[in-house]
């Protein structure tokens, strides 16, 4: 792999995936569009790896205190928390869903659904599920008034992005407001529930990867690299999301997966794809 094609796969992978705009969509159209080879399994764990760093340093002090309130202990720290002791069990069983849905479909995701058709048609119609969800939720609900039926709706919704294009944060924010969760919540809720997912997700790859051989020598630095950036820029992107995210609304992402959406597909039929 070239230091550009280490560089820009490892920025896009860190930017979009928490960002509302998808990253498997962004990596795959990356490699399409400017012919690339595929990058590979070792990097792919670099990158997944990379953004387990960006979301476990961001919450960190959330997972503290969750956990700990999980297991019956008493913590300082965000009081919507100290109201929902049962936060943890909630983020668990949010957590089934992408589970199974892995098992069923990882091959398919990889293999079958991963063309620019699936990608910019979920581009689209996940950018309108989202400005629906813009109307229609009430945003009444923060962090203590989560329950167990928002965390298997928003499950189920984390679930449907392993479909390429679809985008984790867009798909769960989006159910959250549909939920009447406040923007900020749906999106905290989002991003530790994400979590689990993406250690999940990172594992299964190491697996594979051992199985196959290991790590060539010449992947060591770019997955190097890979984690460092992925990292960087993934942190960079939760950071500015929640900030603005506190009082403005999805409307750029959405007008932005449209756009893009549209201009794929264009593609897809001129290249015949």
């Amino acid at each position: 792999m070239s230091l550009a094609q280490v560089a820009i796969l490892a920025i896009v992978q860190g930017l979009t995936e928490f960002i509302p705009v998808s990253s498997s969509g962004h990596l795959f159209l990356a490699t399409w569009l400017l012919k690339w080879p595929d990058q590979g399994l070792a990097f792919d764990i670099a990158l997944h790896f990379g953004t387990l760093l960006a979301v476990i340093a961001y919450f960190f002090r959330d997972w503290v205190q969750v956990i700990a309130h999980g297991f019956g202990l008493d913590t300082e720290g965000n009081p919507e928390y100290r109201r929902n002791r049962g936060l943890l069990w909630l983020l668990a069983v949010g957590s089934l869903p992408i589970g199974v849905a892995g098992l069923l479909f990882k091959h398919h995701a990889e293999t079958t659904l991963r063309s620019p058709w699936v990608i910019g048609t979920m581009l689209v119609v996940v950018g309108l599920i989202m400005e629906i969800a813009e109307r229609m939720g009430q945003q009444q609900k923060r962090m203590d008034h989560v329950n167990l039926l928002d965390a298997i709706v928003i499950g189920l919704a984390q679930a449907i992005a392993v479909i390429p294009g679809t985008s984790r944060s867009g798909i769960t924010i989006s159910a959250g407001l549909f939920q009447n969760l406040d923007r900020a919540t749906a999106a905290r809720f989002s991003f530790m529930l994400s979590t689990p997912a993406i250690v999940a997700a990172a594992g299964k790859a190491f697996l594979d990867l051992r199985k196959a051989g290991g790590v060539a020598d010449d992947m060591v630095m770019p997955m190097v690299i890979g984690v460092v950036l992925s990292a960087i820029s993934g942190a960079a992107a939760i950071a500015l999301l929640m900030n603005y995210i506190r009082t403005n609304t999805l409307r750029p992402f959405i007008l932005y997966r449209v756009v893009f959406g549209a201009i794929v597909l264009g593609l897809a039929f001129y290249r015949g794809a």
